[in-house]
């Protein structure tokens, strides 16, 4: 509670609500009689009225005196107590100053008391209370007070202690640790310092920037350095020193630095920013990683021409020998100095209170404080008086270490539903190829960027083995089973062996991590494969020093042959290995399909497995048409049976995909149909369609007439719905066995019409349309250009949950999988780490923003499998979606995206996904033109297809591009395809229901809101808004070409007031949207059952009945708006015709009244009528009400 001036009886409720909470009348009382003089009494008394009347009573002064004459502390006569006089005090601490202190241990408060008297006092509390008490004012602005006041002491009151006198100089407290490593904090500073620019604009005729400086703000602080005379590439080389009013809120404080240009020395106000320079809380890093970095200056207004670099070192410092720097010191010349440079700057190691800031143990980072109160009340209350426990102290200087620094929790995007900080998202700050990343730009290093900039640069030993000539010969059959084992320290990989070749080529290529490297040698040996133990042939040695260094884009390392050499180190009779060494980076375009020492354990030496389930590769999915048959009819069928007509149906299969028209039982021997059936085929195309005709003879027996063979190559094929030709094809029927050896088969005259159709003019779905990845049409000849370029870096995962269990411990075998268009890649599977290191960077063309990005995590189950032909499924880990349109142009996302999987049991968090994202567009123009083009092709609204038929053509979709890719070395599985489109994803869900429920009440909220607040104004709550709506209804109605114009301008006025806080973070998948955090565990084990479902009857009894009560609400729902619509019909039906001729009636008298009336002044009435005073209404419903409600529906005449 603070002593407000001016606002001398406002109550404690609204100073400090807790305060009024947790203290009863005779605590606050025991503490006030404690106050160390009778001019602190009277100062306390206008803080609220409570304070007041406690002090004011005649107890209250009885104690007073009483306390400080039995202590001794201040002898004060009972005289001196109500008189405004000076009393007489003795010191009980000399030279102490006018600023006392206090600090609550609960609340972790900091508090001023009431100016002292010119004596100032601390004297000794007796351990009383058994309360800690808290004065003075907020936490803020006593820690911006504590840097500026220059009082050597200050004061601490508590009742567990005696009073702790402390100085500025050594920050110890008596009696009280905690707060002596809390005040601490106070010495926190700011460093910047400020080394030069570089390539300012040129603000003057002759091209200098005349007189240029730099000013730097911060936490209300502003410096500024020296002048210097027209230089565009100006040095400074001051430091300066910030105070942190409250590092706990540092996190959320902004350092600008903004580049003046100033024409005259004499006049400061004609000063020109030339840009500026802006870093938040969490870039700050300590003194020991702080480095010289150059900021690209950015514009300080909308208009403004900016360009140029400024070159700061920014750091975090608690040395007490530093002092903080003057404020805003006058303009000076060159020879003029500020004070701060001479104090240089500190290089020592930072103290272990900073150390324990910025250390990733947050716990270290918390100071709790204890008490243990006297137990001198009852019980009760004692939970009377309690307050709410205390809260952790988190100055959150821990987010200020730097790359990586911590990572800072971001809410998505405005409104999002709140979910537990575990699952946010969080944004990083890593060092990349093309430098460090702050808040989305590159700030770039001292080294050129490579073309792999969104990734950490891994530095690896490449070594190909081409072939060997001349081996010598071994067995005793003179043959030789040559392969190459390459050895670097604890790491060796092999090549595959030859039998019986001297002369063999291998081809491949090894990648060792050049930071696991423990070996200054590398040795390459050549062996014989042999039953029991293989052979030594020669090797070659590389001294690692020597080896040379590669870098794209120069061209790839010429391979040169080596003499080998036997044991004895002759090499006159062992042959000769070509070999190409050398040190490269995972751009390197041997990185794809070498073979990774990390990721193979150390003692695993066998390539086989890395060289089929473990590299990284890029796949393309094949090209999918919709196949249209649309099967008219037949002629001339003949049955099996010649005394009766065929029931005759036509059965069309191609691949798995099996379809069938319906059953025609006429008689007739020339059925129609005219029916359109869909298939989805793939390039190449290696099916044919078969359609055959059968004849029901029985219920469960069908006879084959003849069937056709199309090859899908013969098929013509079209980009738009121009009309189509059909073709008559003769059934042929197939006798088994054959009876004539001549003929397998033979023709009559029975004959099908076709007309079959490649459709390329729509976009074939293989994912949900909400968030697929291309939205292209098959036909090449619809596509549009590229309108700009995603690049995906895919840097680490983080606390991956294990997976599987090997050598008695849990461990995860990883890889990544990115999809965006039919283009997919996987990242090379990183063994026996939960916390894997992947830095792989891939690109994608794009063709339209209103796509999505999927990345997924996955256990690779393959490796070390059962080896009796058992499949086993790749686990899923998690995955990410990002949506393109929501990311800026040109800016770098870097994120760790928690993977967040439902299970059974709930939601469980598996790891985090750490991703670099940036998307670029090549034409501005053709991108927000898209904006206003359909989002599917043409075709799609021309002849649309139903919603139930593009299911079932998704689900042929993926089983037909997870047969392709799984096929592929190395495979991608059929339930990562799965898993990647969300195959599943229209199948029913209880959660699904309730959370598409909550999110349809969301959207709406705000018309529920709008229409709260209009019945608000129509009751009159507030008058004087209800009066202000009046008017502007009145206006609106007397100029009705304002309405349009003001809703549009209220449109873009909230459009730009909302871009302050529009959303700098891509949205993620979030539990509460999902409704994945309140499911109820029956529902979760319904969303996970197979269909057609496997449980037991009594479930499925149960499920269905909980299903028939959703459907009966969603029923009742349904027919209520039924009901209004036939009640609206009903008017003038004359169903009821005394209704009807009210209502007609009603009309006449209406339509005449309109003719003379004008609109406004009818607009008037019934806005007026609708929002008068609550005193000219009725309870009950309104007569047009009334009157609609007894119109009659049709609900009575259903069974």
């Amino acid at each position: 509670m603070a002593l407000l001036r001016g606002k001398r009886f406002r109550s404690c409720s609204e100073e400090n609500p807790s305060m009024v909470s947790t203290l009863g009348d005779d605590l606050l009382g025991e503490i006030l009689i404690r106050l160390p003089d009778t001019k602190s009494a009277f100062r306390c008394k206008p803080v609220c009225k409570r304070w007041r009347s406690l002090i004011s009573s005649p107890s209250f002064s009885r104690r007073f005196v009483s306390h400080h004459q039995s202590t001794g502390e201040a002898r004060t006569s009972a005289s001196s107590y109500g008189r405004r006089q000076r009393p007489a005090i003795d010191k009980n601490c000399s030279e102490l100053g006018r600023t006392y202190v206090l600090c609550n241990p609960f609340t972790k408060q900091w508090m001023a008391l009431p100016l002292a008297p010119e004596k100032a006092v601390g004297y000794e509390a007796p351990v009383t209370s058994g309360w800690p008490f808290l004065w003075g004012l907020r936490s803020q602005w006593v820690m911006k007070h504590l840097a500026y006041k220059f009082s050597p002491f200050f004061f601490f009151f508590s009742s567990t202690s005696s009073a702790a006198c402390v100085t500025k100089r050594t920050r110890q407290v008596k009696g009280f640790p905690e707060l002596s490593q809390l005040l601490s904090m106070s010495n926190l500073r700011l460093g910047v310092e400020v080394v030069g620019a570089h390539d300012l604009a040129s603000k003057d005729k002759e091209g200098g920037t005349s007189l240029s400086f730099v000013e730097l703000h911060f936490d209300h602080q502003k410096f500024r350095t020296t002048i210097k005379d027209r230089d565009a590439n100006p040095v400074w080389n001051e430091s300066f020193y910030f105070n942190i009013s409250e590092p706990n809120n540092l996190q959320n404080l902004n350092l600008e630095a903004f580049v003046y240009s100033n024409h005259s020395r004499e006049n400061n106000n004609s000063k020109t920013c030339l840009g500026k320079v802006r870093l938040t809380g969490t870039s700050f890093v300590p003194h020991s990683d702080a480095v010289v970095l150059h900021y690209p200056l950015e514009k300080h207004r909308v208009f403004s021409r900016v360009k140029g670099e400024l070159g700061l070192k920014v750091f975090v410092t608690d040395d007490p020998s530093i002092r903080t720097s003057n404020p805003l010191p006058a303009m000076e010349s060159d020879s003029r100095k500020t004070s701060t440079e001479a104090h240089g700057l500190k290089t020592s190691q930072p103290s272990n209170m900073v150390q324990k800031l910025f250390s990733r143990d947050k716990g270290d980072t918390r100071h709790t404080f204890h008490h243990l109160p006297k137990e001198t009340k009852p019980k009760q209350q004692r939970e009377m008086n309690s307050g709410p426990p205390e809260p952790q102290v988190n100055y959150g200087a821990h987010e200020m270490k730097s790359g990586p620094s911590a990572p800072r929790t971001v809410r998505m995007f405005p409104g999002a539903a709140p979910q537990p900080p575990d699952y946010s998202l969080k944004e990083t700050s890593p060092y990349l190829g093309g430098g460090r990343v702050v808040k989305g730009r590159v700030i770039r290093a001292d080294r050129p960027s490579g073309t792999y900039n969104l990734v950490e640069e891994m530095r690896y030993l490449y070594v190909r083995v081409v072939k060997a000539l001349d081996l010598p010969q071994k067995d005793i059959t003179g043959g030789l089973d040559p392969y190459v084992e390459v050895r670097v320290g604890n790491y060796k990989g092999r090549t595959t062996y030859f039998e019986k070749r001297q002369n063999p080529e291998w081809n491949e290529v090894f990648a060792f991590a050049r930071d696991r490297l423990q070996s200054s040698v590398l040795e390459v040996v050549v062996k014989d494969k042999d039953t029991l133990l293989d052979d030594f042939v020669g090797l070659v040695r590389f001294d690692m020093n020597e080896i040379p260094t590669r870098v794209p884009p120069d061209s790839p390392l010429a391979p040169e042959w080596y003499r080998l050499e036997d044991r004895k180190g002759d090499r006159r009779k062992v042959g000769e290995l070509m070999l190409a060494v050398w040190y490269g980076t995972q751009a390197d375009e041997a990185f794809p399909d070498a073979w990774h020492s990390d990721a193979i354990a150390p003692k695993d030496g066998n390539s086989s497995t890395a060289s089929s389930q473990l590299r990284s590769k890029v796949y393309h999915s094949p090209r999918l048409w919709y196949v249209r048959v649309n099967v008219i009819e037949a002629q001339d069928l003949v049955a099996q049976d010649k005394n009766r007509f065929p029931d005759a149906y036509v059965k069309v299969q191609m691949g798995n995909q099996v379809f069938r028209t319906k059953m025609v039982q006429g008689r007739t021997m020339n059925p129609v149909w005219n029916e359109d059936l869909m298939f989805v085929a793939a390039e190449p195309f290696d099916e044919h369609l078969v359609l055959s005709v059968e004849d029901r003879v029985a219920p469960n027996k069908d006879e084959s007439i003849g069937k056709v063979v199309i090859p899908l190559t013969t098929v013509e094929k079209r980009a738009d719905d121009r009309f189509v030709r059909g073709k008559w094809f003769t059934l042929e029927k197939y006798i088994t066995p054959p009876t004539d050896d001549r003929q397998e088969g033979r023709s009559f005259s029975s004959r099908l019409h076709l007309k079959v159709v490649l459709d390329g003019g729509y976009h074939v779905l293989d994912e949900p349309i909400h968030y697929s990845s291309d939205l292209r049409p098959t036909a090449k000849q619809l596509w549009k250009q590229s309108i700009g370029v995603l690049e995906l870096g895919i840097l680490n995962a983080d606390g991956i949950h294990p997976m599987k269990t090997r050598e008695g411990k849990g461990t995860s075998d990883t890889y990544c999988v990115a999809k965006y268009g039919p283009k997919w890649v996987r990242t090379r599977t990183i063994i026996d780490s939960l916390s894997p290191k992947y830095n792989e960077q891939y690109t994608w063309e794009v063709y339209d923003p209103a796509t999505v990005l999927t990345v997924g995590v996955f256990d690779n189950s393959q490796i070390n499998s059962n080896s009796n032909g058992a499949t086993t499924r790749d686990s899923k880990i998690g995955k990410v979606r990002i949506r393109l349109s929501t990311l800026e142009t040109g800016r770098v996302y870097t994120h760790s995206y928690p993977l967040l999987v439902l299970h059974p049991s709930g939601v469980k968090k598996m790891g985090e996904l750490h991703l670099a994202i940036r998307f670029s567009y090549t034409s501005f123009t053709n991108m927000m033109y898209l904006y206003s083009k359909p989002l599917l092709p043409k075709m799609h609204y021309v002849k649309p297809l139903p919603i139930a038929q593009q299911d079932m053509l998704r689900n042929h979709a993926v089983n037909v591009v997870a047969a392709r890719l799984s096929r592929a070395e190395p495979p991608l599985r059929k339930e990562i395809i799965e898993y990647m489109s969300d195959a599943h994803s229209h199948l029913w869900s209880m959660r699904k229901s309730k959370a598409n429920f909550f999110r349809l009440m969301s959207v709406f909220s705000g018309l529920f809101a709008i229409g709260k607040w209009f019945g608000d104004v129509c009751m009159w709550r507030n008058p004087v808004t209800t009066v202000l709506v009046h008017l502007l209804f009145v206006m609106l109605v007397c100029f009705p070409e304002l309405i349009l114009p003001t809703v549009f301008l209220y449109m873009f006025l909230i459009g730009l007031w909302n871009y302050r806080f529009r959303p700098k973070y891509p949205p993620h998948m979030n539990t509460r949207i999902s409704y994945a955090d309140a499911v109820h565990p029956d529902e979760l084990d319904e969303e996970f059952d197979t269909f057609p479902t496997t449980k037991g009857s009594d479930i499925v009894r149960m499920r269905y009945d909980r299903l028939r009560s959703v459907a009966g609400r969603i029923q009742t729902v349904v027919g209520d708006v039924a009901a209004q619509g036939e009640r609206i019909q009903a008017l003038l039906s004359w169903r009821d015709p005394r209704a009807t001729a009210i209502f007609v009636t009603f009309c006449l008298v209406a339509a005449v009244v309109l003719y003379g009336t004008p609109f406004q002044i009818l607009a008037l009435l019934v806005g007026f009528y609708t929002m008068r005073h609550p005193k000219f209404r009725h309870k009950t419903p309104a007569a047009p009400v009334n009157f609609f409600r007894r119109l009659p529906a049709r609900t009575d005449s259903m069974l």
